[in-house]
């Protein structure tokens, strides 16, 4: 039993009504006497209170957690809470046992219910960690009908939930490309791309003249035009980075966390587009490595293979990595590297390993920037020490487009961008290497 506010307004009450009378009526029996009937008041209080949380088990609501799937790191998952009441009102209090590493909306829910109803609590927990992560019971406070006290207890509802990547993102992404893939959209974004024959259509106003097939239209007595697509069947190769550089927090997640979540992105629409995709992960060895394959099943396979990976504090073999690479892949492919860069002297071996891709592969790095030192660099100062800190993080992105710089000389696609927005971008840059046919 908890009493509620309402009964310390009441025992309050009656400790004011026992002064007044000890106030006005002075004299030892008239203290007694108020003393005994303050007591009395409060034991009767008391045991009213007493009364009306006992009789809430007749009629406790029932609560239950619904099944959590697997959770996204980095996104709001909701978590439901089903609540059905009995034949009278419930006006309780529910805290759900969630793993305190994570943000969640509210600690604590509320709600006032009608007789015989049922009702969905709802709050979003934010995982920051991937991993296995206990749910342990929900504890729940219903009011009794008086409004005197509350009746306190748990409900057994201990779960193990595994936090994914980010499973929200690629089922959004899954459905832009299938739109993308489809109906009008689909053809207005073909037609003239790639060098795959696909279909023929009719001649519309706008279209390209080259794309006129004469024979067909010869055939069929009107013009018919050959719609094209992007070669299929090639191969994407992501070679990510899980060494020190990877350890630093950006916007709550580790950068190899935001890499994780752009090289499964990059694989399901590589496996979308139809491309074989292969994935490795490294730092002083190649500790992961994945072979190249098509189909969405090949989704799963690599979920289900890179989820349990964690970044080290340990620097990585660039050129290892990228040796362990060639022998496994003789074939010509996109060769993606995500990681990131500090300078021309520090990341030398990166830029390096890149240039030895050419001219077989198509090396493409992409580097994932700490937003904060973008803000600290672009943001007016107002003292010596704020202007020194502005001049370091100028100087950070100075020496990054120097090494960019080099990349792009020595034939090395780039592509730098804030971490928590790498995934977005890296997604449409792949779509147009597709659409251009550099591959």
């Amino acid at each position: 039993m908890i009493p509620s506010w309402r009964v310390y307004g009441l025992l309050l009450l009656g400790m004011a009504i026992a002064t007044i009378l000890a106030a006005l009526w002075p004299g030892e029996v008239q203290l007694r006497i108020a003393v005994l009937g303050l007591l009395l008041f409060d034991a009767v209080v008391l045991g009213l209170a007493f009364w009306d949380a006992r009789q809430v088990r007749s009629h406790s609501v029932k609560i239950e957690r619904q099944p959590l799937q697997r959770l996204s790191i980095g996104r709001d998952n909701p978590v439901v809470l089903a609540v059905q009441t009995g034949d009278q009102p419930a006006r309780i209090q529910v805290r759900d046992a969630y793993p305190v590493a994570f943000d969640v909306s509210a600690s604590s829910l509320q709600a006032t219910l009608a007789a015989n109803s049922s009702q969905e609590l709802t709050y979003t927990i934010h995982p920051t960690q991937r991993g296995q992560f206990q749910w342990g019971d929900v504890q729940v406070r219903q009011l009794g009908a008086w409004g005197l006290a509350w009746r306190d207890w748990q409900v057994p509802q201990i779960q193990t939930v595994d936090v994914y990547p980010d499973l929200l993102g690629l089922r959004s992404l899954s459905i832009r490309l299938t739109l993308q893939s489809t109906g009008a959209i689909r053809q207005a974004r073909r037609l003239g791309m790639g060098t795959e024959f696909a279909e023929l259509r009719e001649y519309g106003v706008g279209d390209d003249p080259r794309l006129i097939d004469w024979k067909a239209t010869a055939r069929r007595s009107r013009p018919l035009v050959r719609v094209l697509e992007p070669e299929q069947e090639q191969t994407l190769i992501v070679l990510l980075d899980r060494g020190r550089l990877m350890t630093a927090r950006v916007h709550g997640l580790t950068r190899f966390d935001w890499g994780l979540n752009a090289t499964l992105s990059l694989a399901l629409a590589g496996l979308n587009r139809g491309d074989r995709v292969g994935i490795g992960v490294f730092d002083r060895q190649l500790h992961t490595w994945i072979p190249p394959e098509r189909g969405q099943h090949h989704l799963t396979k690599l979920i289900e293979r890179l989820t349990p990976m964690q970044p080290e504090l340990l620097e990585p073999d660039y050129l290892g990595a990228v040796t362990r690479m060639v022998n496994q892949q003789t074939r010509r492919a996109l060769v993606v590297v995500i990681t990131d860069v500090i300078d021309t002297t520090a990341s030398a071996e990166l830029l390096a390993a890149l240039a030895r891709l050419k001219p077989r592969y198509l090396p493409f790095c992409v580097t994932l920037r700490d937003p904060q030192v973008d803000q600290q660099a672009h943001q007016l100062t107002e003292n010596v020490a704020s202007t020194y800190s502005r001049a370091v993080a100028l100087d950070l992105l100075a020496q990054r487009q120097v090494a960019f710089a080099e990349l792009r000389q020595k034939g090395v696609l780039v592509l730098d961008a804030p971490a928590n927005q790498i995934t977005e971008q890296l997604v449409d840059r792949y779509l147009q290497l597709k659409a251009r046919n550099q591959l």
